[in-house]
């Protein structure tokens, strides 16, 4: 028995504060135990339900500090918001981390959504979809052809040179966090893959295939053809200790997690895997180095060799 698909686990966000120090344990653990992939949130500052505010380390620094203490696992920003950084240093960024990494980034890229954020840390929060486009432009043309000259009515990269590039042929993949029909034109034409957060499908296999089933049809409509567009989703998991998720801008926080035992999990999993899903991403409660260990049992039965 082979694995399904690929299946990777977000690091901790803002569920609880953690030191830098264990979040480098649980991305050490979780590259051992088997996990294909670690993500981290593109957030800056969360407004919690008791008053107070909490923010996760900062993405690409993260990936990068990550990037040096594992050696196999791929990893990337589950989604990187263009709109926090100017599209050309983004990619200059990401560039640089692929080199780290020695060709494991995956460049997750999205709009972004949450306004306290952008407003907190002095970012416009106005058409974003629109600075998205412009941003995806640059960010994407310098990952792959490494050069550009773009004046728009947001961002400009005069005769920019990414330079030194990532080092892989054409770059890093690149992965667009949404399914929106106006995002997806965008980004269809030109990303790997594309993703979908566990609470805007309902978090079930069928949820996930009329979702992929609608994109699909905008992939057609892009050109691309069947399979050239990977579908990823985000899953969200709950074990022992879970108190479910309380933070953030779900749809829906009382949305039935993936649970059970590890023989349940697996199925339920591969399940997503035979909806269509290439890739998915585990955000699991409680994220802690014990649900990842134990999450590594999941994997083994996913991979033949379980109890």
């Amino acid at each position: 028995m082979t694995r399904p698909c690929k299946i990777g686990v977000q690091l901790p966000e803002v569920e609880r504060f953690v030191p830098w120090p264990e979040v480098v344990e649980m991305a050490r653990a979780a590259e051992d135990v088997g996990f294909d992939s670690l993500w981290v949130g593109d957030h800056l500052l969360y407004d919690l339900k008791d008053g107070t505010q909490r923010g996760p380390w900062e993405a690409w620094t993260s990936l990068a500090a990550i990037a040096s203490v594992t050696s196999r696992v791929e990893i990337g920003p589950l989604v990187a918001s263009t709109s926090f950084h100017a599209p050309a240093m983004l990619a200059k960024q990401a560039a640089t981390i692929d080199a780290i990494s020695g060709g494991r980034l995956i460049v997750g890229l999205g709009a972004g959504w949450n306004q306290r954020e952008y407003t907190a840390y002095g970012f416009e929060y106005d058409h974003r979809v629109s600075r998205f486009a412009e941003a995806f432009t640059i960010i994407t043309t310098l990952l792959r052809e490494n050069r550009i000259d773009f004046d728009g009515e947001y961002y400009s990269a005069r005769d920019c040179v990414l330079d030194p590039p990532s080092g892989r042929a054409g770059g890093p993949p690149i992965m667009v966090g949404s399914n929106s029909p106006r995002m997806l034109s965008i980004a269809l034409p030109r990303v790997d893959a594309w993703n979908v957060w566990w609470s805007i499908y309902g978090n079930t296999p069928e949820g996930f295939a009329a979702a992929k089933a609608d994109v699909d049809a905008a992939c057609a409509v892009a050109g691309r053809q069947p399979g050239e567009v990977q579908a990823t989703a985000a899953v969200y998991v709950q074990v022992a200790g879970g108190e479910g998720r309380t933070f953030g801008g779900d749809k829906n926080r009382h949305m039935a997690p993936v649970s059970g035992s590890v023989e349940e999990i697996a199925e339920r999993l591969t399940a997503f895997a035979e909806a269509g899903a290439a890739h998915l991403q585990l955000v699991v409660d409680p994220i802690t180095r014990q649900s990842i260990e134990h999450l590594g049992e999941v994997l083994a039965v996913l991979d033949g060799a379980g109890r």
